[in-house]
């Protein structure tokens, strides 16, 4: 694969406050990468410094092998950020915010028409591209901005937090615009701090915290570094220390808690095991009210590596 970003060592303080500390990752073509970390991690101050907003303190940035910085057009060119806020105009329709944006990229006349119906396909505003952009939804207007983002055909395009504040629906024609874009071979750095947009979308994350990024790879990769044991939850009616010890007979078993009316194992393959669970304990007369299973997720992983969850 052809290797788009390449972010080494990246530093970057405000007065006493260090918001990023020596970040590094890469991002190759196709591939969609994702920043996953609360508000206040150094997600949006890592971006900026990728876009050339920032000048890091320290390290470096590579967009299609030219180093960046703010006074770099070729690198910015190869560049589209979609910011957080969105930045369009209201009094004008969606092909004319295109427009507009088109003539500052300078994009000749024929060429411009034909992304503009590009882009309003790909983000499903073509059946209201003549509408005033201030009519729209909240998420119709985030799909707008991100239709800006890709206008110039850039080689990585940066989405911040680009599904804050709109509607499930919205949510979900925004994620689906994203999951095409990495498939046509662009480039996509994304920033959450919603855990399942991040397993969705992303093929690689970093997870950050307080500047750091605390670990990096794939959402299996990550979940390894926990043990990828399921949770399971039997919701008892009786002895539960006694349905306890009656779990902790079985072989190959984590670990087996008792919490209030509640026997919490955890265990590998607990969808193979269940049925063995259940009937140790039906064997000593416990009457089980209630199972949950629950694999582990990137929310454990966070919680894993922080020691607060992700929305903490």
């Amino acid at each position: 694969m052809t290797q788009v970003l390449r972010c080494d060592h990246l530093w970057k303080a405000f007065g006493d406050l260090q918001a990023v500390a020596d970040i590094s990752f890469t991002i190759d073509r196709g591939e969609t990468y994702g920043l996953l970390g609360p508000n206040g991690a150094g997600k949006t101050t890592s971006i900026s410094m990728v876009a050339g907003l920032l000048p890091p303190d320290a390290g470096e940035v590579f967009v299609a092998g030219e180093r960046m910085h703010p006074r770099a057009t070729t690198a910015k060119a190869a560049v589209g950020l979609v910011p957080q806020e969105v930045a369009i105009y209201p009094d004008l329709s969606a092909r004319e915010n295109l427009r507009f944006f088109g003539r500052l990229y300078a994009l000749p006349q024929k060429e411009l028409d034909a992304r503009i119906d590009a882009v309003l396909e790909v983000i499903g505003l073509t059946d209201r591209a003549s509408d005033r952009a201030g009519e729209y939804s909240g998420g119709m207007k985030r799909r707008l901005n991100i239709g800006i983002g890709l206008l110039h055909e850039p080689e990585l395009l940066i989405l911040d937090e680009p599904t804050v504040g709109v509607d499930p629906q919205s949510r979900n024609a925004i994620l689906e615009s994203v999951e095409s874009l990495a498939t046509d071979g662009l480039a996509v750095l994304y920033t959450t701090h919603y855990m399942e947009e991040a397993e969705r979308l992303c093929d690689r994350i970093a997870i950050v915290d307080k500047g750091r990024m605390a670990a990096e790879g794939t959402r299996r990769e990550l979940v390894a570094t926990i043990g990828e044991q399921d949770l399971v939850r039997l919701d008892v009616a009786g002895d539960a220390p006694q349905a306890a010890a009656a779990i902790r007979q079985l072989d190959d078993l984590g670990s087996v808690d008792v919490e209030d009316q509640a026997v919490v194992c955890l265990l590998d393959g607990a969808a193979q095991r269940l049925p063995r669970l259940l009937g140790a304990v039906a064997e000593i007369g416990v009457a089980v009210m209630g199972v949950e299973v629950r694999e582990p997720d990137l929310e454990d992983v966070f919680l894993h590596l922080t020691g607060a969850a992700l929305r903490d």
